[in-house]
């Protein structure tokens, strides 16, 4: 079991955005037990779990069209998560977060029209090092 992370540090993170704080909570909860080095898709799973456990709603892989001129297109895109109707959620599992994946959750943020979203990268030896929140 991993203990990186401290009750105090929890508490302000969801003090400062309700909408974020418990879903950081629940991804630093699963960092805890797996710490780095798996698959995003443990990470994804285990975080749905945990997720349910704490009773927060959410859809996993949620299909994503790209609008072109009025054109849906089925273009293969799915989102790792969205909680509770309003934070998209994009998860990985790299050695370094780099532009393009925060793009990638921009881009998603302004696709579906949600306004926050969560870029949570798991490889990391503390989770709160690997957690990018973006609020268009």
């Amino acid at each position: 079991m991993f203990t990186t992370e401290t009750q105090s540090h929890r508490e302000n993170e969801d003090d400062r955005d309700p909408r974020t704080g418990s879903v950081i909570g629940a991804a630093i909860e699963v960092h805890r037990h797996l710490g780095p080095g798996l698959l995003e898709s443990a990470y994804e799973e285990c975080l749905c779990h945990e997720l349910h456990l704490r009773g927060i709603s959410f859809r996993r892989q949620v299909d994503l069209p790209v609008e072109y001129k009025g054109l849906k297109l089925d273009c293969g895109y799915r989102l790792d998560l969205i909680v509770n109707e309003e934070v998209v959620v994009e998860l990985k599992c790299v050695e370094k977060v780099l532009p393009v994946h925060e793009a990638q959750l921009l881009t998603y943020m302004q696709l579906t029209g949600k306004r926050v979203g969560l870029l949570i990268n798991f490889n990391v030896p503390l989770l709160t090092r690997g957690i990018t929140r973006r609020v268009l």
